[in-house]
């Protein structure tokens, strides 16, 4: 057959087109080429942009996507770049006249160049997709938008403005091809809902956490196109009846799918118009103040509904029937509501099979306490999240043998009870067991972790599992997540978990009884974050294999047998932020190495046998709280902390520091506790503690301060603040729960955020917990107890002079004492302004003069002491808080009558000669080094002495001595 003249010109016009698109344009190269001087990034993946290495074809380069069939670039993403240094240039977009998709996200972008403004994008008549996200987008940028004709989506989210965007509604009417805006966590003006209608081709808008606020107004214009609406995480309210006329408007909305209005102000019952939304498949009204009742709402009418999210509202406790006929449901969130658990013939008319259900603390007053029976007919679930329910019985094996394709199981904070049994055969798919704060007793079953194989989180705490940890634990390869602790497990950590969970970077064993070693010497949990093993039996040293573990970012080993020196590789650890090793028998110095981590921000190595100097790191800049207390350290305090202005604890109580408080104490401007009760130091207070305004609990006492108390301490104003148990929070998320949530959004076509009470866990898990003494008791602070306590005590030293009025100001503080001083003059009739105060000890001085009636009024006082001093007069009326203290507040004034003392008043006459109370040291507990080794050395050659003296005079005896003495030298 002839192959013809028009044969050939189609082959020749199919040669030139396949020639054509070996590689990119030409202009459109050299565009991008132009691009590069102006990138600013600290990473730039336009290095790949670069023809020196003979790479021309720029289809081929990073965010560069080009058509297969024309070769012109039709996708090209910036984002990321940082900073666009002199504005950036709209023109060099415009030899893209194929470009549909440009994402400039996430830049900082303020401005354009000079007369190259954003008009010019457009002359890109086909960019359907335009990303704005993370810029400072204002109304100039928004008063060419209109200009780009045939955007179908655009992205303005996380815009970096602090003030409100107003957006030009002759735009928004030019935007006629617009289907999908986002607008999240911007700051938009709230007029913007009024404008919407004007989009009239606008299917897609989310608005979630814009900070919208007021009513919810009606959607204006032709808007039947609207398919997803989400509203998520404003202000928003109304009060909702069946004849609501601010919500008809949503209710016109005859072809919306998505409808997400959670976290908002939104209260009444559901009005009955949303029945005409039959196509809607995901309904999410979560957190807000809907009331009723579900069974007689309209949701029994949304056949079309997949996706139902009713929790934390105020409905009347849910039957399941409501959802009898939503054949199509997959997921029912209702966290926080009740619900009723129905008989059998109910339950079985349920035509919908469930991917997800959760309804933590859902449990209903008039239900029994067991799971409810309704999951037995449910056979596809994936996520079953049941917390916070007071369920009882045994572990419910059913669940994992009805769903075989479960992924997440959550029971925490039940109480279910009885000992863990597992099915018979592995469960491959699940991914998240939660059964921690239960009552499940006996060993963990041997065969775990086959299982459960490819299980990635694990809490099985607060239970009361006991035994050893099974050696099959190894098998679980992708555990990223495992928290034992608070069980009664004991044995030892087999070897063969810390050479096979490669993906772990979460481990805590806390509170059990295990023993033995800490760690073998050779360790692949490569990927550890986070090792939590206090509070067993550990003995040894510390092993040496932990320095492999480089992302090691928190350990905590304390209150265990440890044993040994602080090791110096520790140092090397860059990335540890928080240690705790208290209440251990680590000996020997602090390493001075450990002023190597600079993210460290805590550091706990009390109540072990450490000695010598602490050392002086000035790289610890994000070091918040130090507790060096109950150890043998010794020297001055020196320079050892200065420069960490971010310092909030500093507790170096009960060692054997000297010298004097350094001034640089003052420019630790963050300090809220200082703690240095039972050292050796001395000298006068500095006046710059009075310039720590942060200060809320002072602890000086047991030392050997003199001199008088400063005034300036009137300065600090002791309220109570949150740092003083805050440890940074920084979270690390979980991505097993992110899986789950993909898997699912892929099933149910439509994205979707699964969260559970475990998907976070913090980036330091440890208490800030501090001692200080008050009501005479010494007492333990943490949490929010510790944010509310604030006190000064400065007894036990040698201070001298009179009491300052000023400290009558501390109207916040709760508790003062200034006992076992040489404190003289009159108690400050300025303290019955201390109106939080609970505990006031003025006992063991030389205070003298009537105590002030005033007092009576402080209503909080729990303790009041001024025994041993030298009053006189009447005791203060016995009424309010004063009518509860005894004869001990008072003893020890011989001048002093009245109830509660056996003394009564007669005619009242000042003091003649007083005498000087003199016994504070001795009832302190003090003792003067000095005289303590020179009593030693007398003590020691007396009887060295004496021995002599014997030897000398009885021959006998020292006949035998020294027969003694040649045995022992023979012998040995």
């Amino acid at each position: 057959m002839e192959f013809g003249i028009f044969g050939w010109w189609l082959l020749l016009a199919a040669l030139f087109q396949l020639s054509s698109i070996h590689g990119c344009l030409r202009e459109e190269r050299e565009a991008l080429l132009q691009f590069k001087p102006s990138l600013n990034s600290s990473y730039d993946p336009s290095t790949s942009w670069n023809t020196s290495h003979g790479n021309n074809n720029c289809c081929e380069w990073e965010r560069v996507v080009c058509d297969n069939t024309t070769g012109h670039v039709i996708e090209l993403d910036l984002s990321y770049y940082n900073d666009f240094e002199l504005g950036l240039n709209a023109s060099l977009f415009i030899p893209f006249q194929e470009l549909k998709y440009l994402d400039l996200g996430r830049n900082g972008i303020s401005g354009w160049a000079p007369n190259e403004g954003f008009e010019r994008l457009s002359r890109l008549s086909k960019l359907e997709v335009l990303k704005l996200d993370q810029n400072y987008i204002n109304e100039s940028f928004l008063s060419s938008l209109g200009q780009i004709l045939y955007l179908k989506k655009l992205y303005l989210r996380n815009n970096l403005l602090d003030r409100p965007i107003n957006f030009p509604i002759s735009e928004l009417k030019r935007l006629k091809n617009l289907q999908e805006l986002y607008l999240d966590h911007s700051n938009i003006d709230k007029s913007f809902l009024h404008k919407v209608g004007v989009m009239t081709s606008l299917n897609v808008l989310t608005i979630y956490g814009c900070g919208l606020n007021g009513s919810l107004p009606i959607v204006q214009g032709k808007q039947s196109c609207f398919h997803k609406i989400l509203l998520s995480n404003n202000l928003l309210r109304v009060e909702l009846n069946p004849f609501s006329f601010y919500f008809v408007g949503l209710c016109e909305l005859t072809n919306l799918q998505e409808l997400d209005l959670n976290h908002n102000n939104f209260e009444g019952i559901l009005p009955s118009c949303l029945a005409s939304m039959t196509k809607l498949r995901v309904f999410d009204i979560s957190s807000n103040r809907f009331n009723g009742s579900p069974d007689l709402s309209p949701l029994p009418s949304l056949k079309s509904l997949e996706y139902l999210d009713l929790s934390h509202n105020y409905f009347n406790p849910i039957t399941f029937s409501s959802f009898l006929n939503l054949s199509k449901l997959e997921v029912i969130f209702s966290d926080g509501n009740k619900m009723v658990d129905e008989t059998l013939s109910q339950r079985r008319n349920l035509d919908f099979q469930l991917k997800a259900f959760s309804c933590s603390s859902c449990s209903s007053t008039k239900s029994s306490r067991r799971i409810t029976r309704f999951l037995h007919y449910q056979f596809d679930l994936q996520v079953i999240n049941l917390p916070h329910n007071n369920f009882s019985g045994q572990f419910p094996t059913w669940l994992l043998e009805n769903s075989t394709r479960l992924a997440s199981l959550n029971l925490q904070n039940n109480s279910l009870t009885g000992i863990l049994q597992l099915p018979n055969h592995y469960i491959p798919n699940l991914l998240v067991l939660d059964i921690s704060f239960n009552n499940i007793q006996g060993p963990i079953p041997t065969n775990f972790g086959f299982v459960f194989p490819n299980l990635k989180i694990l809490d099985t705490s607060k239970n009361d599992f006991e035994g050893v940890i099974p050696f099959s634990f190894g098998n679980l390869a992708s555990l990223q997540f495992l928290d034992m602790s608070s069980n009664n497990l004991f044995g030892t950590i087999p070897k063969n978990l810390t050479m096979g969970w490669s993906s772990l970077f979460y481990l805590r064993l806390s509170k059990n009884h295990l023993s033995g070693q800490l760690f073998p010497a050779n360790l692949s949990l490569t990927s550890l974050a986070a090792l939590y093993l206090d509070n067993n039996h550990f003995s040894g040293e510390i092993p040496h294999g932990i320095s492999n573990l480089m992302n090691l970012d928190e350990i905590d080993f304390s209150n265990n047998n440890l044993l040994g020196m602080l090791p110096r590789w520790m140092g090397n650890m860059t990335f540890l932020s928080g240690i705790a090793l208290a209440k251990n028998q680590l000996e020997g110095p602090i390493p001075v190495e450990l002023c190597n981590l600079q993210s460290l921000n805590f550091l706990d190595l009390s109540h072990n046998n450490l000695s010598g100097y602490i050392p002086s790191c000035s790289n610890w800049f994000e070091i918040l709280h130090v507790h060096l207390n109950k150890n043998r350290l010794t020297g001055p305090i020196s320079s050892a902390f200065k420069g960490c202005s971010n310092l909030v604890t500093l507790n170096l109580r009960d060692n054997y520091l000297t010298g004097n408080i350094p001034d640089w104490i003052g420019s630790l401007s963050s300090l809220s506790i200082l703690l240095l009760k039972a050292n050796y130091l001395q000298g006068k207070i500095p006046f710059q503690i009075c310039l720590l305004e942060k200060l809320r609990l002072l602890d000086l006492s047991h030392n050997s301060f003199f001199g008088q108390i400063p005034h300036c301490l009137s300065n600090i104003t002791f309220e109570p603040i949150y740092t003083k148990s805050h440890i940074p929070s920084g979270s690390k998320s979980l991505d097993s729960y992110r899986q789950i949530s993909d898997r699912l959004s892929k099933i149910l076509d439509f994205e979707m955020y699964f969260y559970s009470d475990g998907a976070t866990v913090p980036s330091f898990d440890v208490l800030q917990k501090v001692e200080f003494t008050t009501k005479n008791l010494l007492l333990s602070y943490k949490g929010d107890i510790l944010n509310d306590m604030s006190g000064i005590d400065l007894s036990c030293n040698k201070l001298e002079g009179e009491i300052p009025d000023e400290l009558g100001d501390l109207s916040s503080i709760h508790a003062l004492n200034l006992s076992f001083n040489n404190l003289t003059g009159s108690i400050p009739i300025q303290f019955s302004k201390l109106n939080q105060i609970e505990s006031l000890d003025l006992s063991n001085n030389n205070l003298d003069g009537i105590i002030p009636p005033q007092l009576t009024e402080l209503n909080f006082l729990a303790v009041f002491n001024v025994a041993h001093n030298n009053f006189w007069g009447t005791t203060p009326e016995r009424k309010a808080q004063f009518g509860t203290f005894d004869e001990s507040s008072y003893e020890g004034n011989p001048l002093l009558c009245g109830p509660p003392l056996h003394k009564a008043c007669t005619k009242i006459q000042p003091p003649s000669d007083i005498p000087t109370n003199d016994k504070g040291d001795e009832a302190c507990g003090f003792m003067d080094l000095e005289v303590f080794y020179i009593s030693c050395a007398v003590s020691y050659m007396t009887m060295l002495l004496g021995i002599v003296a014997i030897l000398y005079i009885n021959p006998h005896w020292r006949r035998a001595w020294f027969n003694f003495v040649e045995v022992c030298i023979f012998t040995c």
